[in-house]
């Protein structure tokens, strides 16, 4: 069946009526802030504990704007007739936020967890010189890294809790004392003391250094 002429027309405009007769909703920015998505893709923070200086970020970065610069130190053994061993040690890591396209994948080949996405935009320079941000000011954005969703009640412990958990709890253990057997004490103390006749009463058992009082016989 051919189309009628024209419909196509018919459909946009009753599109184009639509939105005018809908209510518009104006944003009192920068008075009231926007409720942002979780997951927003505002400003990327580093934090740099985690940072090996393995440069897989810099070599994946499209736009080549991660600037990273480190030197090699020597570490000694741990244990005597070891070898030493060699880390990086990170001297600069900047990003040029007039580059970056935001598309995140310095955050994505990251292996271990150094990069984060802050929901944070505004910070806009003058300058643009000034929208290089080092490290130091990478850092203070992942204050602002809102916290990670909950897991599913039915999902896994993530593996890296897993084993800190077991690890806490055979050091605890390592260090909680042995538990003895309840009244093993008191066993203890019975055996050792001397053994009370049947009968007697405690005010009749012999005191060490008082002598034995001569028993009074009854007169007929």
């Amino acid at each position: 069946m051919a189309p009628i002429p024209g419909s196509g027309l018919a459909k946009g405009l009753a599109v184009t009526l639509r939105t005018m007769t809908r209510k518009t909703v104006t944003e009192q920015y920068p008075d009231a802030q926007p409720d942002l998505p979780p997951r927003t893709r505002g400003v990327i923070g580093l934090f740099e504990e985690n940072c090996t200086v393995c440069m897989l970020c810099a070599r994946e970065c499209p736009d080549w704007c991660i600037y990273i610069d480190s030197h090699k130190e020597t570490v000694p053994a741990a244990t005597p007739g070891g070898r030493e061993r060699s880390r990086n040690v990170l001297d600069r890591f900047a990003i040029d936020f007039s580059l970056c396209m935001y598309c995140g994948i310095c955050i994505e080949v990251c292996p271990f967890d150094a990069l984060f996405w802050s929901p944070e935009f505004e910070y806009a320079e003058t300058d643009i010189r000034d929208l290089t941000h080092e490290r130091d000011k990478l850092r203070e954005w992942m204050w602002t890294v809102p916290a990670p969703p909950a897991l599913d009640p039915g999902a896994e412990e993530p593996k890296e809790i897993a084993a800190a958990r077991k690890t806490a709890e055979k050091l605890a253990a390592q260090q909680t004392p042995p538990a003895t057997e309840p009244h093993a004490d008191e066993q203890a103390r019975t055996a050792e003391g001397p053994t009370r006749a049947q009968g007697d009463s405690p005010q009749q058992t012999d005191q060490p250094g008082t002598a034995p009082q001569p028993k009074q016989e009854g007169r007929e």
